[in-house]
């Protein structure tokens, strides 16, 4: 009897033991607070627990948590395990106030924490944060967005960069960026920033090490008051606490803090309207202006390259260059468009122009009248014209021509057109006319052809039914018409002038226009190469068959300026009779 007493008293002391290791405690940091200071509440707990459940915590606000943290350590051969759930408080009001009961449940059972109370009383000199590691974070790390100029004139450029500061008390293991600012009224570009460098500084007087993470070129397209949206990321910290590991070294919490930059207003001043000039078109910054062409002299039906550039440091995307003025007996091409412009933190700088091709008709001497560019300073702020000089074309008699007139003119009016008598060769003036006779039509030679006539053309329509059927079955002999057909057509001045380099690049640089105003309708204005790839891309035409036209447009420019074989103007009018014929059948 004895012994089971002695045996039912070890287990209820065994299971008396196992009930007291599980421990589940609160601790508050203080147990009097200023009401301008903060709390901090540890639930801790010995053992692995479920469903934990915090108190309702009235009377204070949540500043920060539930933050948790798990440690394990070893000491004589014995495990030891804490897990714990902190919160930071902020009182409402003075008074004496109970923290309520947690609760958290091990292997089925529920534990609940005993009640604390906290006593709130005024205010303090010194205020203490509870060692709440995110408002360590949050004071220690902050986002500043640096405008170079917040008082720029529309169209002049100014910079943004995003700065991250970092105090020294502090770490950063890793960032990135939630919400990125949309620059509304404002034409942007971000400048790439290769690799972070840390760089030593300081913020509102205290020593700080800060990296610059993005830069950005903003020029403003309305005038007024605009605001630069502030720039959010998702910062990683790792903030001290009062633990240490067991080689005595400190250990860090590590806290995801959302963090933004401040918000920046621009006052956008508009341009000065006093001393406006008439041909400005919003270019603002410093530039200069040029106009260029490649050569004066040169014979009838040859190209020349003619460019009107404006290089400097400015808002170079964003206004248009002066048109090129030429004599109407000139035939000029659309102008292609170079842009070569580079963006730093000084704002866009480079170059913009306008390349034309011009290929004048008949002899004669041609002036291509001056331009002028406006644009405006906003360092000296006032606005400048700059001019070009006037340009003379001396141009010489084609080759093989002999009946070339020699214009000299000096506007672009039209020129008259005379008209040769041999125009109107083929007009008969004096037509040799008889009046129609009544003639009996029943029962004559006539009639009975008419009759009979259909009976004899079945055998005919039936043979050449059979060979309408073959010929549409060769697609291939269908492909090869075609292609000499508008060989034919379009091509023929450009076989003829085989072997003649010159009079070959220009007769089929006419026949690829040619063919383009028949099949789209183009002017001659439009026909820059940029143009034509577009639009032939919008009639669903072959990417492939868009670079062979392409090609051929440049071969025919470069062609001008370089030797060129028999062999290779024959590849290139081989090459011009497939292109045509396949856009055709596109097309």
């Amino acid at each position: 009897m004895k012994r089971k007493l002695l045996i039912t008293c070890m287990f209820f002391l065994i299971g008396a033991l196992g009930f007291s290791q599980v421990k589940f405690e609160a601790e508050a940091s203080r147990k009097k607070l200023g009401i301008n200071e903060r709390l901090r509440i540890d639930f801790t707990m010995n053992e692995d627990g479920d469903n934990f459940k915090p108190p309702q915590f009235k009377n204070f606000q949540v500043v920060g948590g539930p933050n948790q943290s798990i440690s394990y350590s070893y000491m004589n051969g014995q495990k030891t395990y804490q897990k714990k759930y902190s919160y930071f408080l902020k009182p409402y009001s003075r008074g004496t106030f109970q923290i309520g009961q947690a609760e958290i449940t091990v292997d089925g059972e529920v534990y609940k924490t005993t009640p604390l109370k906290v006593e709130v009383v005024a205010a303090v000199d010194k205020p203490t944060d509870g060692n709440n590691a995110a408002l360590t974070a949050a004071e220690n790390i902050h986002l500043v967005a640096e405008v170079s100029n917040t008082n720029p004139y529309l169209n002049e450029g100014i910079t943004v960069q995003y700065k991250l500061y970092v105090s020294p008390r502090i770490n950063v293991t890793n960032w990135r960026p939630i919400d990125n600012p949309k620059f509304t009224n404002f034409w942007s570009q971000n400048i790439d920033i290769q690799q972070l460098n840390v760089k030593n500084g300081t913020y509102k007087g205290e020593p700080y090490r800060y990296v610059t993470l993005r830069k950005t070129v903003l020029y403003p397209q309305k005038t007024g008051e605009l605001t630069v949206e502030p720039l959010t990321l998702s910062v990683a910290v790792d903030v001290p606490t009062d633990r240490r590991d067991i080689f005595g070294r400190r250990l860090y919490e590590t806290v995801d803090k959302t963090i933004a930059a401040n918000n920046r207003t621009i006052n956008v001043k508009e341009l000065p309207t006093q001393g406006k000039p008439a041909n400005f078109t919003g270019a603002v910054g410093d530039f200069n202006f040029e106009v260029n062409v490649n050569k004066t002299n040169l014979k009838a039906s040859e190209s020349l390259q003619a460019e009107v550039k404006v290089s400097g440091n400015g808002n170079l995307k964003l206004f248009s260059l002066p048109k090129l003025e030429t004599p109407a007996s000139l035939e000029v091409y659309e102008p292609e468009h170079i842009e070569k412009v580079s963006t730093n933190l000084g704002g866009m700088r480079g170059s913009t122009l306008d390349t034309y091709t011009i290929i004048p008709q008949s002899k004669g001497k041609y002036p291509i009248s001056g331009l002028s560019f406006s644009y405006f300073d906003p360092n000296a702020k006032t606005y400048k014209t700059l001019s070009s000089q006037e340009i003379l074309l001396e141009v010489e008699a084609a080759p093989g021509s002999a009946g070339n007139q020699v214009i000299t003119t000096t506007s672009s009016a039209k020129q008259p057109v005379v008209a040769k008598a041999e125009q109107f060769r083929y007009i008969k003036l004096e037509p040799n006319l008889k009046p129609a006779g009544k003639h009996k039509f029943f029962k004559s030679t006539l009639y009975w052809t008419g009759l009979t006539l259909p009976l004899l053309l079945i055998p005919i329509v039936v043979f050449k039914g059979n060979k309408q059927r073959e010929k549409a079955g060769d697609v291939e002999g269908k492909r090869i018409k075609r292609a000499n057909k508008l060989a034919k057509k379009y091509l023929s001045k450009a076989k003829n002038a085989l072997g003649d380099k010159n009079a070959f690049y220009v007769a089929l640089e006419k026949a690829l226009h040619n063919y383009l105003r028949a099949k789209l309708h183009l002017q001659t204005a439009e026909m820059s190469k940029d143009r034509i790839a577009t639009i032939l891309k919008e009639k669903n035409v072959a990417q492939e068959n868009i670079e062979q036209f392409i090609s051929l447009l440049q071969s025919c420019e470069l062609a001008r300026y370089a030797a060129a074989s028999s062999t290779a103007m024959q590849q290139d009018y081989d090459k011009a009779v497939n292109v045509l014929a396949e856009l055709d059948k596109q097309l």
